[in-house]
């Protein structure tokens, strides 16, 4: 089952968004929010995790705005307009944030490359989905 599938599944049609950037947009908040979290838990995992506290945060952070944005956009009963957007923003914010901090790690950890590069893939999604409103 993909985003796609239940956003074209959904009874009534609440076309805000081009669906299938809709879905894209929603499948990278679930998928950067797992890889922060896991990324988050492989920092705590290293000898050097003093080093990585900053790194740990904002892969917390990133995770659990990512996790609520991709749920916001699940619903299509008719969300609010200004919410969708502050929430999208603040989504492409954390990814940034979350995304320029593994990045600084990224030669040594490569969980934190694969996290940035989630990071990344997240924010332009949101972005994209910003300037569609």
């Amino acid at each position: 089952m993909t985003a796609l599938e239940m956003l074209e599944s959904h009874p009534k049609d609440v076309e805000v968004f081009d669906a299938q950037q809709l879905a894209e947009c929603i499948e990278a908040c679930f998928a950067c929010a797992q890889t922060c979290t896991a990324c988050a838990d492989a920092c705590l995992a290293e000898d050097m995790v003093a080093d990585l506290v900053s790194c740990i945060r904002t892969d917390l952070d990133c995770a659990e705005i990512c996790r609520a944005t991709g749920t916001v956009l699940s619903r299509q009963g008719g969300s609010s307009t200004p919410v969708t957007r502050a929430l999208l923003e603040a989504c492409a914010a954390a990814c940034k944030a979350c995304g320029d901090e593994c990045a600084h790690h990224a030669e040594m950890h490569e969980h934190c490359r694969i996290c940035a590069e989630a990071c990344r893939r997240c924010e332009e999604a949101c972005r994209a989905l910003l300037a569609a409103l």
